[in-house]
């Protein structure tokens, strides 16, 4: 077995191929730090086709879902520690309890090395605060799909400024609807609609790329 094996089931989305082909790949002794770098290559000639329209958002999804499971089989066989690009905190804000956009974003994250701590959905501005004082992350990314969570981003931001961390931390909100307008209005830092292209925004607010 090759990573080019490895690599084409993944894009075929052959998760039961894919889970074998990892196994095998490790009983032959290869790197486990290799084969999660094969599957994050894979991954993101997933989301191009994504953004070429030849995959759909459920296929995305699945796309995640292999991903993570992969990730409970690779991760506690490295060795050495991978070191995280940043860190991300991602919930869905109050009065929202869309998390199908959140968990694309939080799977894509991980693929390109970010350390990403999840807080959920209907998440008060108070639960942003606390969390960010726990944890420190580089990021806060806010999601949400409904008009009333435009609001809650612009409410916890707020929240954050009052808490003295505002400057402290970059902010990306993300949702099917959000625009160039409620960047503005929320006070964010950078948005997306979809999870590629906010995963790619977050590397260049880190400085990591152009």
């Amino acid at each position: 077995m090759h990573f080019e094996d490895l690599i084409e089931a993944f894009i075929n989305l052959e998760e039961e191929k894919v889970l074998k082909i990892v196994g095998d790949l490790i009983r032959e002794g290869k790197d486990p730090a290799e084969v999660l770098e094969a599957c994050r290559r894979a991954a993101e000639i997933v989301g191009e086709k994504f953004e070429n329209g030849e995959y759909f958002l459920s296929e995305l999804v699945y796309a995640g879902e292999i991903f993570n499971s992969i990730m409970k089989i690779v991760l506690p066989l490295i060795k050495k520690e991978i070191k995280p690009v940043g860190t991300i905190l991602i919930g869905t804000v109050q009065g929202d309890i869309h998390d199908i956009g959140k968990n694309i974003f939080k799977a894509f994250a991980e693929t390109a090395g970010f350390k990403v701590i999840d807080i959920g959905v209907d998440a008060p501005p108070e639960k942003f605060v606390e969390a960010v004082k726990i944890y420190n992350p580089d990021i806060v990314g806010m999601s949400g799909l409904l008009t009333i969570a435009y609001d809650s981003m612009k409410k916890t931001i707020e929240a954050l400024r009052e808490a003295g961390l505002r400057d402290k931390v970059k902010i990306i909100i993300g949702g099917g609807r959000v625009d160039e307008n409620i960047k503005k209005y929320t006070g964010a830092d950078e948005w997306a609609d979809n999870a590629i292209i906010g995963v790619k925004k977050c590397r260049q607010m880190l400085g990591l790329e152009r």
